[in-house]
């Protein structure tokens, strides 16, 4: 495939946005190696569990429960959360302030009982998510979707971005704007359509200097969906 460059998507986004300055303002930021690692593994926990929970609801709604949600969970401790017995699921389960659907309940306990295997192999979930090479992010997703509960399609990325880990999301946007600048054409799902397309974001990594999730917004918001 021949490579496509990105000063045109980057100039046609510029353009729909209101200039560069606008354009920038909109960008997120990635936080830096040493950064993720020195989160707590209850942080990640946590913002694991909220995009779980975020999943096909109103991001707002699930927000504003949050609250809620760190005190029923212990402040999303995994060595704490790890070890709750059926008592406390059936607790969860009937607490009103929580969303009060049991499959993402479990997954919680069952995030933080992988939590402590990875941070018993890796140091702690930072340390893991801070030596993945931005290069290869997607095989990043694959490993989350493997050892985490519904981690899998959207949800691993949108953890990672949450998290601040350098990713790209594989959204219909970013889908429509790869067709339309003759970048990538058709479906977009399984290991090797995903391997070509980190493989673009790689050479626009190199041709940019730009992130990969900086990259991804500026092609969502490159052309019409």
């Amino acid at each position: 495939m021949t490579p496509v460059a990105f000063a045109p998507i980057l100039r046609a986004a510029e353009q729909r946005k209101g200039g560069k300055a606008a354009l920038r303002v909109l960008w997120v930021t990635p936080e830096a190696p040493e950064s993720l690692a020195m989160v707590g593994d209850d942080r990640y926990l946590s913002v694991m569990s909220r995009r779980i929970f975020r999943a096909g609801l109103k991001h707002s709604m699930v927000d504003g429960r949050w609250p809620a949600f760190e005190a029923a969970f212990s402040g999303f401790d995994p060595g704490v959360v790890a070890h709750y017995g059926d008592d406390e699921m059936r607790a969860l389960y009937r607490n009103e302030a929580l969303i009060r659907h049991r499959g993402k309940l479990d997954a919680v306990r069952e995030n933080a009982r992988a939590l402590l295997a990875l941070a018993e192999e890796a140091g702690s979930m930072g340390a893991w998510l801070a030596g993945w090479p931005s290069d290869d992010v997607v095989d990043l997703w694959t490993a989350l979707k493997s050892r985490f509960t519904q981690l899998g399609g959207q949800s691993g990325p949108r953890f990672l971005r949450m998290a601040g880990k350098d990713t790209f999301l594989m959204t219909d946007h970013v889908a429509a704007a790869l067709d339309y600048w003759g970048a990538y054409s058709g479906r977009i799902s399984g290991k090797r359509a995903l391997r070509t397309v980190q493989d673009l974001f790689n050479g626009w990594m190199d041709e940019t200097d730009l992130p990969l999730c900086q990259l991804s917004q500026t092609l969502a918001m490159s052309v019409d969906a």
